[in-house]
């Protein structure tokens, strides 16, 4: 209990600049290679699913951004599907109402708050959100929920706090104030927003993906600490999950059926 508390201090809850700099110095050192297997098993990290071997990761940041085997995630191919974009848990989910606030832990937001602008916020009046967090056990990498061209993508927030349990209740509305970036895609003239909420002050979003389309279940990135996605859906694109939250998902796993 004392050594998965320490591990959750070091990857989750470090909100000085200064301390965050430290970590990431630490994290991907070669020394910090020696913690592997104690985070493994701290965790709970299924080493088959993993694309190398434990040995191989150089690292704790090279081990927490690991890969996974092609089969370990099988991407849900029914028709029109919305699949999960990471590992982690549906913490909310809400209808939303224009001009209305949805909560989050006892916080409230507003989409226009999160994507940066009216202008953008407009366009998911009457749409879905969904709150999807990552804890330091889960697949860090992120991807793409549905098939689709991107329209835009853009970056917000500077210094960003911890999006934990009790930094999303105590803390600075992070989800809407944390350093983040936006990839819309558009779907058949309806747009889903992936908002990939960074845990530090420092960069902790990484992107992989290039070009204009992307397909279901390719990689957008990663995050190289603890985080969430946010996915924020056009009206009449989705309904809400017949999932009760809080509630463990898988990448690739299907979340809702996409409205055509």
């Amino acid at each position: 209990m004392v050594k998965k508390s320490l591990y959750r201090l070091f990857v989750e809850l470090s909100n000085h600049k200064f301390n965050s700099y430290l970590l990431r110095r630490f994290a991907t050192a070669p020394i910090s290679k020696r913690f592997n297997r104690s985070f493994t098993s701290t965790f709970g990290l299924n080493e088959q699913e993993m694309k190398e071997p434990i040995e191989s990761y150089k690292s704790l940041h090279e081990l927490f951004i690991r890969e996974l085997k092609s089969t370990s995630r099988p991407i849900d191919e029914s028709p029109n599907s919305l699949v999960s974009p990471v590992d982690g848990i549906l913490a909310e989910q809400h209808l939303l109402s224009p001009g209305v606030t949805f909560s989050v832990k006892g916080q409230d937001y507003t989409i226009e708050e999160m994507l940066g602008s009216k202008e953008a916020a407009t366009k998911y009046d009457g749409g879905v959100v969904m709150v999807l967090y990552l804890s330091p056990s889960h697949y860090h990498r992120i991807h793409s929920p549905i098939s689709g061209e991107i329209l835009k993508q853009w970056t917000l927030g500077g210094r960003s706090y911890p999006v934990n349990n009790w930094g999303l209740k105590y803390g600075k509305k992070p989800l809407s104030r944390n350093y983040r970036v936006i990839t819309e895609i558009g779907v058949e003239g309806k747009r889903l927003a992936v908002v990939k909420v960074g845990a530090m002050n420092i960069n902790t979003v990484e992107l992989t993906h290039s070009g204009q389309s992307v397909k279901r279940g390719e990689e957008l990135g990663y995050f190289s600490f603890g985080s969430t996605v946010v996915l924020v859906a056009e009206k009449n694109m989705i309904e809400l999950a017949d999932k009760e939250t809080p509630s463990e998902v898988k990448m690739g796993e299907k979340l809702v059926q996409v409205n055509r």
